[in-house]
Protein backbone atom coordinates (compact mmCIF):
# COMPACT_ATOMS: atom_id res chain seq x y z
CA UNK A 1 0.00 0.00 0.00
CA UNK A 2 2.77 2.44 0.91
CA UNK A 3 4.70 1.71 -2.30
CA UNK A 4 1.54 2.09 -4.40
CA UNK A 5 0.76 5.42 -2.74
CA UNK A 6 4.30 6.68 -3.35
CA UNK A 7 4.10 5.66 -7.01
CA UNK A 8 0.81 7.52 -7.45
CA UNK A 9 2.27 10.55 -5.70
CA UNK A 10 5.29 10.48 -7.99
CA UNK A 11 3.07 10.29 -11.05
CA UNK A 12 1.00 13.22 -9.85
CA UNK A 13 4.06 15.37 -9.17
CA UNK A 14 5.47 14.49 -12.58
CA UNK A 15 2.25 15.59 -14.26
CA UNK A 16 2.24 18.79 -12.20
CA UNK A 17 5.82 19.54 -13.11
CA UNK A 18 5.26 19.00 -16.84
CA UNK A 19 1.72 20.34 -17.27
CA UNK A 20 2.43 24.05 -17.92
CA UNK A 21 4.63 23.32 -20.90
CA UNK A 22 2.28 20.63 -22.20
CA UNK A 23 -0.79 22.85 -21.90
CA UNK A 24 0.91 25.72 -23.67
CA UNK A 25 2.30 23.48 -26.37
CA UNK A 26 5.68 25.03 -25.78
CA UNK A 27 8.33 24.23 -28.32
CA UNK A 28 11.15 24.99 -25.92
CA UNK A 29 13.33 22.12 -24.89
CA UNK A 30 11.76 20.18 -22.03
CA UNK A 31 13.77 19.46 -18.88
CA UNK A 32 16.08 16.51 -19.11
CA UNK A 33 14.28 13.32 -18.00
CA UNK A 34 16.88 12.95 -15.29
CA UNK A 35 15.86 16.30 -13.83
CA UNK A 36 12.18 15.31 -13.80
CA UNK A 37 13.01 11.95 -12.27
CA UNK A 38 15.15 13.55 -9.57
CA UNK A 39 12.44 16.11 -8.87
CA UNK A 40 9.51 13.72 -8.61
CA UNK A 41 11.40 11.14 -6.59
CA UNK A 42 13.24 13.89 -4.74
CA UNK A 43 10.04 15.38 -3.29
CA UNK A 44 9.20 11.97 -1.82
CA UNK A 45 12.76 11.57 -0.58
CA UNK A 46 12.65 15.02 0.99
CA UNK A 47 9.55 14.21 3.02
CA UNK A 48 11.05 10.94 4.20
CA UNK A 49 14.47 12.38 5.06
CA UNK A 50 13.27 15.68 6.54
CA UNK A 51 14.08 14.63 10.14
CA UNK A 52 17.75 14.16 9.23
CA UNK A 53 17.82 17.74 7.95
CA UNK A 54 15.67 19.43 10.56
CA UNK A 55 16.99 17.59 13.60
CA UNK A 56 20.59 18.16 12.51
CA UNK A 57 19.88 21.88 12.23
CA UNK A 58 18.13 21.93 15.60
CA UNK A 59 20.93 19.93 17.22
CA UNK A 60 23.40 22.60 16.14
CA UNK A 61 21.30 25.62 17.10
CA UNK A 62 19.95 24.16 20.33
CA UNK A 63 23.36 23.06 21.61
CA UNK A 64 25.12 26.42 21.21
CA UNK A 65 24.48 27.29 24.86
CA UNK A 66 26.65 24.35 26.00
CA UNK A 67 29.39 24.71 23.40
CA UNK A 68 27.80 22.21 20.99
CA UNK A 69 28.34 19.31 23.39
CA UNK A 70 26.09 16.32 24.01
CA UNK A 71 24.78 15.11 27.37
CA UNK A 72 24.98 18.60 28.88
CA UNK A 73 21.88 20.12 30.48
CA UNK A 74 21.08 23.75 29.79
CA UNK A 75 18.40 25.54 31.82
CA UNK A 76 16.28 28.39 30.51
CA UNK A 77 15.60 30.62 33.48
CA UNK A 78 12.78 32.65 31.98
CA UNK A 79 9.54 31.85 30.24
CA UNK A 80 9.76 32.09 26.45
CA UNK A 81 8.87 35.48 25.03
CA UNK A 82 9.10 37.38 21.74
CA UNK A 83 12.90 37.45 21.92
CA UNK A 84 12.85 33.73 21.06
CA UNK A 85 12.98 33.66 17.25
CA UNK A 86 13.81 30.01 16.54
CA UNK A 87 10.22 29.14 15.61
CA UNK A 88 8.79 25.82 16.73
CA UNK A 89 5.81 27.32 18.58
CA UNK A 90 7.27 27.33 22.13
CA UNK A 91 4.96 27.38 25.13
CA UNK A 92 4.73 30.22 27.63
CA UNK A 93 3.65 28.02 30.52
CA UNK A 94 6.83 26.25 31.60
CA UNK A 95 10.53 26.91 31.75
CA UNK A 96 12.61 24.51 29.72
CA UNK A 97 15.73 22.51 30.39
CA UNK A 98 17.26 20.57 27.51
CA UNK A 99 20.11 18.44 26.29
CA UNK A 100 21.05 16.59 23.16
CA UNK A 101 21.81 12.98 24.01
CA UNK A 102 24.51 10.75 22.54
CA UNK A 103 23.77 7.18 23.60
CA UNK A 104 25.78 4.98 21.25
CA UNK A 105 28.76 4.53 23.59
CA UNK A 106 26.96 4.24 26.93
CA UNK A 107 23.74 5.13 28.75
CA UNK A 108 23.17 8.47 30.41
CA UNK A 109 21.49 8.57 33.82
CA UNK A 110 18.87 11.24 34.49
CA UNK A 111 18.27 12.28 38.10
CA UNK A 112 15.04 14.09 38.96
CA UNK A 113 14.24 15.55 42.40
CA UNK A 114 11.00 15.08 44.30
CA UNK A 115 8.51 17.65 42.93
CA UNK A 116 5.10 17.83 44.56
CA UNK A 117 3.97 21.42 44.03
CA UNK A 118 3.82 21.70 40.23
CA UNK A 119 3.50 19.90 36.93
CA UNK A 120 6.75 18.67 35.41
CA UNK A 121 7.72 16.35 32.60
CA UNK A 122 10.90 15.06 31.02
CA UNK A 123 10.23 14.18 27.40
CA UNK A 124 12.73 11.90 25.66
CA UNK A 125 12.76 12.01 21.89
CA UNK A 126 14.75 10.12 19.27
CA UNK A 127 16.31 11.66 16.15
CA UNK A 128 13.09 11.19 14.18
CA UNK A 129 11.37 13.48 16.74
CA UNK A 130 9.49 10.45 18.10
CA UNK A 131 8.99 10.19 21.86
CA UNK A 132 10.31 7.03 23.43
CA UNK A 133 9.92 7.72 27.17
CA UNK A 134 8.62 10.16 29.77
CA UNK A 135 9.54 10.93 33.37
CA UNK A 136 7.36 13.22 35.46
CA UNK A 137 3.98 13.94 36.98
CA UNK A 138 1.98 11.59 34.77
CA UNK A 139 4.36 8.66 34.39
CA UNK A 140 6.64 8.39 37.42
CA UNK A 141 4.90 10.65 39.93
CA UNK A 142 6.35 13.30 42.22
CA UNK A 143 8.85 11.24 44.21
CA UNK A 144 11.90 11.75 42.00
CA UNK A 145 14.52 9.13 41.12
CA UNK A 146 17.32 8.15 38.74
CA UNK A 147 16.57 6.78 35.27
CA UNK A 148 18.83 5.26 32.62
CA UNK A 149 18.46 6.55 29.06
CA UNK A 150 19.79 3.85 26.75
CA UNK A 151 20.27 3.12 23.06
CA UNK A 152 18.33 0.16 21.67
CA UNK A 153 21.57 -1.76 21.05
CA UNK A 154 23.01 -1.33 24.54
CA UNK A 155 23.36 -4.38 26.77
CA UNK A 156 24.73 -4.26 30.27
CA UNK A 157 23.95 -3.91 33.94
CA UNK A 158 22.72 -0.75 35.64
CA UNK A 159 23.70 0.42 39.13
CA UNK A 160 21.38 -0.30 42.02
CA UNK A 161 18.62 2.25 42.36
CA UNK A 162 18.65 3.23 38.67
CA UNK A 163 15.50 2.47 36.68
CA UNK A 164 15.80 1.61 32.98
CA UNK A 165 13.56 3.57 30.62
CA UNK A 166 12.34 2.28 27.25
CA UNK A 167 15.28 2.57 24.81
CA UNK A 168 15.86 5.14 22.09
CA UNK A 169 15.60 3.81 18.54
CA UNK A 170 18.46 6.09 17.46
CA UNK A 171 21.95 6.78 18.88
CA UNK A 172 21.18 10.50 19.04
CA UNK A 173 18.22 11.86 20.97
CA UNK A 174 16.86 14.92 22.69
CA UNK A 175 15.77 15.52 26.28
CA UNK A 176 13.43 18.35 27.16
CA UNK A 177 12.22 19.17 30.66
CA UNK A 178 9.14 21.29 31.23
CA UNK A 179 8.79 22.76 34.73
CA UNK A 180 5.54 24.65 35.27
CA UNK A 181 5.72 28.26 36.45
CA UNK A 182 2.72 30.09 37.89
CA UNK A 183 4.05 33.62 37.27
CA UNK A 184 7.23 35.67 37.58
CA UNK A 185 7.16 35.46 41.38
CA UNK A 186 7.38 31.67 41.09
CA UNK A 187 10.59 31.61 39.05
CA UNK A 188 13.00 31.31 41.99
CA UNK A 189 11.24 28.18 43.23
CA UNK A 190 11.27 26.74 39.72
CA UNK A 191 14.99 27.49 39.37
CA UNK A 192 15.71 25.57 42.58
CA UNK A 193 14.02 22.56 41.02
CA UNK A 194 15.91 22.96 37.75
CA UNK A 195 19.22 22.97 39.59
CA UNK A 196 18.50 19.47 40.88
CA UNK A 197 18.03 17.87 37.46
CA UNK A 198 21.23 15.98 36.61
CA UNK A 199 22.64 14.04 33.65
CA UNK A 200 25.47 11.60 34.38
CA UNK A 201 27.18 9.23 31.91
CA UNK A 202 27.12 5.68 33.23
CA UNK A 203 30.93 5.60 33.37
CA UNK A 204 30.85 8.56 35.79
CA UNK A 205 28.07 7.27 38.03
CA UNK A 206 29.32 7.26 41.59
CA UNK A 207 32.64 8.75 40.44
CA UNK A 208 32.23 12.53 40.67
CA UNK A 209 35.93 13.17 40.02
CA UNK A 210 36.12 11.02 36.88
CA UNK A 211 36.71 12.96 33.65
CA UNK A 212 33.71 13.37 31.39
CA UNK A 213 33.84 10.92 28.48
CA UNK A 214 34.13 12.25 24.95
CA UNK A 215 31.04 12.03 22.81
CA UNK A 216 30.42 12.26 19.09
CA UNK A 217 30.77 15.63 17.40
CA UNK A 218 27.84 17.99 17.02
CA UNK A 219 28.66 19.37 13.60
CA UNK A 220 27.29 22.40 11.81
CA UNK A 221 24.92 21.64 8.92
CA UNK A 222 25.57 23.30 5.59
CA UNK A 223 23.65 26.46 4.71
CA UNK A 224 20.61 25.40 2.69
CA UNK A 225 19.72 29.01 1.89
CA UNK A 226 23.04 29.41 0.09
CA UNK A 227 22.49 26.28 -2.00
CA UNK A 228 19.46 23.93 -1.86
CA UNK A 229 21.79 21.01 -2.55
CA UNK A 230 23.47 21.70 0.78
CA UNK A 231 20.41 20.29 2.48
CA UNK A 232 20.88 16.97 0.69
CA UNK A 233 24.56 16.98 1.64
CA UNK A 234 23.55 17.45 5.28
CA UNK A 235 20.96 14.68 5.02
CA UNK A 236 23.39 12.18 3.52
CA UNK A 237 25.98 12.88 6.19
CA UNK A 238 23.43 12.71 8.99
CA UNK A 239 22.07 9.39 7.76
CA UNK A 240 25.52 7.88 8.25
CA UNK A 241 25.45 8.54 11.99
CA UNK A 242 21.72 7.88 12.42
CA UNK A 243 20.91 4.95 10.12
CA UNK A 244 17.36 4.69 8.75
CA UNK A 245 14.95 2.00 9.83
CA UNK A 246 15.83 -1.31 8.08
CA UNK A 247 12.13 -1.73 7.30
CA UNK A 248 12.48 1.07 4.76
CA UNK A 249 15.15 -0.63 2.65
CA UNK A 250 13.01 -0.72 -0.52
CA UNK A 251 12.21 2.99 -0.33
CA UNK A 252 15.81 3.87 0.42
CA UNK A 253 17.00 1.85 -2.56
CA UNK A 254 14.89 3.98 -4.89
CA UNK A 255 16.16 7.20 -3.30
CA UNK A 256 19.75 6.03 -3.70
CA UNK A 257 19.29 6.10 -7.47
CA UNK A 258 19.13 9.89 -7.29
CA UNK A 259 21.99 10.19 -4.81
CA UNK A 260 20.03 10.37 -1.56
CA UNK A 261 21.19 8.05 1.20
CA UNK A 262 23.74 7.49 3.93
CA UNK A 263 27.16 8.67 2.79
CA UNK A 264 26.21 9.19 -0.86
CA UNK A 265 27.94 12.00 -2.76
CA UNK A 266 25.60 14.66 -4.14
CA UNK A 267 28.50 16.30 -5.96
CA UNK A 268 29.10 13.18 -8.05
CA UNK A 269 25.66 13.49 -9.68
CA UNK A 270 25.07 14.79 -13.19
CA UNK A 271 23.88 18.41 -13.55
CA UNK A 272 20.30 17.49 -14.50
CA UNK A 273 19.82 15.34 -11.41
CA UNK A 274 21.26 18.11 -9.25
CA UNK A 275 18.77 20.59 -10.73
CA UNK A 276 15.90 18.25 -9.94
CA UNK A 277 17.05 17.71 -6.38
CA UNK A 278 17.51 21.44 -5.81
CA UNK A 279 13.91 22.06 -6.90
CA UNK A 280 12.68 19.14 -4.79
CA UNK A 281 14.27 20.52 -1.62
CA UNK A 282 12.64 23.92 -2.07
CA UNK A 283 9.21 22.58 -3.03
CA UNK A 284 9.33 19.78 -0.47
CA UNK A 285 9.83 22.21 2.39
CA UNK A 286 7.03 24.42 1.15
CA UNK A 287 4.78 21.37 0.84
CA UNK A 288 5.31 20.52 4.52
CA UNK A 289 4.19 23.92 5.78
CA UNK A 290 1.35 24.21 3.25
CA UNK A 291 0.02 20.78 4.24
CA UNK A 292 -0.01 21.77 7.91
CA UNK A 293 -1.77 25.06 7.15
CA UNK A 294 -4.39 23.13 5.17
CA UNK A 295 -5.01 20.81 8.13
CA UNK A 296 -3.53 17.64 6.66
CA UNK A 297 -4.00 14.70 9.03
CA UNK A 298 -5.87 16.85 11.54
CA UNK A 299 -9.49 16.76 12.71
CA UNK A 300 -11.26 20.11 12.38
CA UNK A 301 -13.95 21.11 14.86
CA UNK A 302 -15.29 24.67 14.82
CA UNK A 303 -12.15 25.91 13.04
CA UNK A 304 -9.80 24.23 15.54
CA UNK A 305 -7.55 21.42 14.43
CA UNK A 306 -6.96 18.46 16.69
CA UNK A 307 -3.53 16.94 16.01
CA UNK A 308 -3.24 13.49 14.44
CA UNK A 309 -3.71 10.77 17.09
CA UNK A 310 -0.15 9.58 16.37
CA UNK A 311 1.36 12.96 17.33
CA UNK A 312 4.62 12.46 19.17
CA UNK A 313 5.26 9.09 17.52
CA UNK A 314 4.77 9.72 13.81
CA UNK A 315 7.30 7.15 12.62
CA UNK A 316 5.05 4.47 14.05
CA UNK A 317 2.22 5.80 11.86
CA UNK A 318 4.43 5.38 8.75
CA UNK A 319 3.19 8.66 7.27
CA UNK A 320 6.27 10.58 6.13
CA UNK A 321 4.46 13.86 5.49
CA UNK A 322 3.03 13.87 9.02
CA UNK A 323 6.43 12.92 10.38
CA UNK A 324 7.93 15.94 8.60
CA UNK A 325 5.18 18.30 9.72
CA UNK A 326 5.56 17.39 13.39
CA UNK A 327 9.02 18.89 14.08
CA UNK A 328 8.60 21.67 11.53
CA UNK A 329 5.66 23.28 13.33
CA UNK A 330 5.89 21.82 16.84
CA UNK A 331 9.38 20.59 17.58
CA UNK A 332 9.43 17.97 20.34
CA UNK A 333 5.65 17.48 20.29
CA UNK A 334 4.07 15.75 23.25
CA UNK A 335 2.05 12.56 23.17
CA UNK A 336 -1.65 13.60 23.29
CA UNK A 337 -2.13 11.93 26.68
CA UNK A 338 0.63 14.14 28.12
CA UNK A 339 -0.51 17.35 26.47
CA UNK A 340 -2.88 17.89 23.57
CA UNK A 341 -2.34 20.96 21.40
CA UNK A 342 -5.20 22.22 19.25
CA UNK A 343 -4.31 24.83 16.64
CA UNK A 344 -6.33 27.39 14.73
CA UNK A 345 -5.41 29.60 11.80
CA UNK A 346 -8.99 30.45 10.74
CA UNK A 347 -12.06 31.77 12.50
CA UNK A 348 -15.30 29.86 12.93
CA UNK A 349 -16.34 30.77 9.39
CA UNK A 350 -13.11 29.52 7.85
CA UNK A 351 -11.56 32.95 7.23
CA UNK A 352 -7.81 33.31 7.94
CA UNK A 353 -7.00 34.92 11.28
CA UNK A 354 -5.44 38.36 10.93
CA UNK A 355 -4.48 41.15 13.27
CA UNK A 356 -6.57 43.53 11.19
CA UNK A 357 -9.73 41.92 12.65
CA UNK A 358 -10.94 41.71 16.26
CA UNK A 359 -12.09 38.32 17.58
CA UNK A 360 -13.53 36.73 20.70
CA UNK A 361 -13.53 33.19 22.04
CA UNK A 362 -16.37 32.49 24.47
CA UNK A 363 -16.56 29.49 26.78
CA UNK A 364 -19.92 28.80 28.40
CA UNK A 365 -19.81 28.22 32.15
CA UNK A 366 -17.97 24.96 32.75
CA UNK A 367 -17.04 24.68 29.08
CA UNK A 368 -13.29 25.28 29.32
CA UNK A 369 -10.90 22.37 28.65
CA UNK A 370 -10.93 19.80 31.45
CA UNK A 371 -7.40 19.01 32.60
CA UNK A 372 -5.53 17.51 35.53
CA UNK A 373 -2.72 20.08 35.21
CA UNK A 374 -3.61 23.31 33.36
CA UNK A 375 -4.63 24.78 30.01
CA UNK A 376 -3.44 27.82 28.06
CA UNK A 377 -4.09 29.73 24.84
CA UNK A 378 -0.98 31.08 23.07
CA UNK A 379 -0.63 33.46 20.12
CA UNK A 380 2.00 33.05 17.35
CA UNK A 381 2.98 35.03 14.29
CA UNK A 382 3.48 33.54 10.83
CA UNK A 383 7.05 32.50 11.74
CA UNK A 384 5.74 30.32 14.62
CA UNK A 385 7.21 32.72 17.19
CA UNK A 386 5.52 34.46 20.11
CA UNK A 387 4.05 37.88 19.37
CA UNK A 388 5.75 41.04 20.63
CA UNK A 389 3.19 43.25 22.40
CA UNK A 390 3.05 46.25 24.78
CA UNK A 391 1.90 44.28 27.85
CA UNK A 392 4.33 41.37 27.36
CA UNK A 393 1.51 38.84 27.40
CA UNK A 394 1.93 35.77 25.22
CA UNK A 395 -0.71 33.43 26.62
CA UNK A 396 -3.81 33.31 28.80
CA UNK A 397 -5.35 30.37 30.60
CA UNK A 398 -6.72 28.94 33.80
CA UNK A 399 -3.75 30.29 35.79
CA UNK A 400 -3.57 33.82 34.37
CA UNK A 401 -6.27 35.55 36.41
CA UNK A 402 -8.88 36.13 33.71
CA UNK A 403 -12.22 37.62 34.79
CA UNK A 404 -15.41 35.65 34.30
CA UNK A 405 -18.58 36.96 32.73
CA UNK A 406 -21.62 37.65 34.91
CA UNK A 407 -23.09 34.25 34.01
CA UNK A 408 -19.88 32.40 34.90
CA UNK A 409 -18.70 32.06 31.31
CA UNK A 410 -15.32 33.18 30.01
CA UNK A 411 -14.60 35.52 27.08
CA UNK A 412 -11.13 35.98 25.59
CA UNK A 413 -10.33 38.95 23.32
CA UNK A 414 -7.94 38.50 20.39
CA UNK A 415 -6.92 41.83 18.84
CA UNK A 416 -4.04 44.25 18.35
CA UNK A 417 -5.29 46.98 20.68
CA UNK A 418 -6.63 46.82 24.21
CA UNK A 419 -10.35 45.98 24.47
CA UNK A 420 -10.57 48.39 27.42
CA UNK A 421 -9.31 48.44 30.98
CA UNK A 422 -12.21 46.34 32.26
CA UNK A 423 -11.47 43.57 29.75
CA UNK A 424 -7.69 43.75 29.57
CA UNK A 425 -7.21 40.77 31.92
CA UNK A 426 -8.76 38.63 29.18
CA UNK A 427 -6.86 40.20 26.26
CA UNK A 428 -4.41 38.18 24.18
CA UNK A 429 -2.60 40.69 21.92
CA UNK A 430 -2.44 39.93 18.20
CA UNK A 431 0.24 40.97 15.68
CA UNK A 432 -0.16 42.78 12.41
CA UNK A 433 -0.97 40.34 9.64
CA UNK A 434 -1.60 36.59 9.92
CA UNK A 435 -1.48 34.75 13.21
CA UNK A 436 -2.39 31.38 14.62
CA UNK A 437 -3.21 29.95 18.02
CA UNK A 438 -2.36 26.91 20.10
CA UNK A 439 -4.78 25.77 22.78
CA UNK A 440 -2.74 23.52 25.07
CA UNK A 441 -4.26 21.10 27.56
CA UNK A 442 -1.74 19.53 29.94
CA UNK A 443 -2.78 16.13 31.31
CA UNK A 444 -6.06 16.45 29.41
CA UNK A 445 -9.32 14.69 30.19
CA UNK A 446 -10.34 11.73 28.05
CA UNK A 447 -12.74 13.77 25.90
CA UNK A 448 -9.80 15.87 24.71
CA UNK A 449 -7.50 12.90 24.14
CA UNK A 450 -10.18 11.08 22.13
CA UNK A 451 -11.10 14.34 20.36
CA UNK A 452 -14.79 14.48 21.30
CA UNK A 453 -14.55 17.78 23.21
CA UNK A 454 -15.77 20.64 20.99
CA UNK A 455 -13.84 23.89 21.42
CA UNK A 456 -15.82 27.10 20.81
CA UNK A 457 -15.58 28.98 17.53
CA UNK A 458 -13.33 31.99 17.12
CA UNK A 459 -15.79 34.77 16.27
CA UNK A 460 -14.93 37.92 14.31
CA UNK A 461 -16.50 41.00 15.95
CA UNK A 462 -15.12 43.87 13.87
CA UNK A 463 -12.04 45.55 12.49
Amino acid sequence: MIVRTLMLFAATIAMMGASPALQAGAQDKQPDWRELNAYTLGVQAYLYTFPWSYMTEQRWFRSADVGHRANQLFHFRELKDASHVDGGSPNNDTIYSRSWLYLKDEPVILTVPAISDRYHSVELTDFMDDNFAYVGTRTTGDGGGSYAIVDKNWTGALPAGVTALPPSSTPWGFLQVRTAVKDASDLDAAHAIQDQYKLTPLSQWGKPDAPAPRTAEIWQPLDRDADPLNEWRTINRSMREVPPDPRDADILQSYARIGVGAGLDIDALDPATKRGLARAAVDGRRLIYDAFAAGYGQTNINGWNYPPPSTGRMTQARDWLLRAIQPAVGFNANDPVEATYLNASVDGEGRPLTGETRYVIHFDKGGEPKVKAFWSLTMYNKAYNLVDNPINRYSVGDRSGMKRDADGGLTIYLQQNSPGADKESNWLPAPEGPFFLFLRAYLPADDIVNQTWRPPKITAVGE
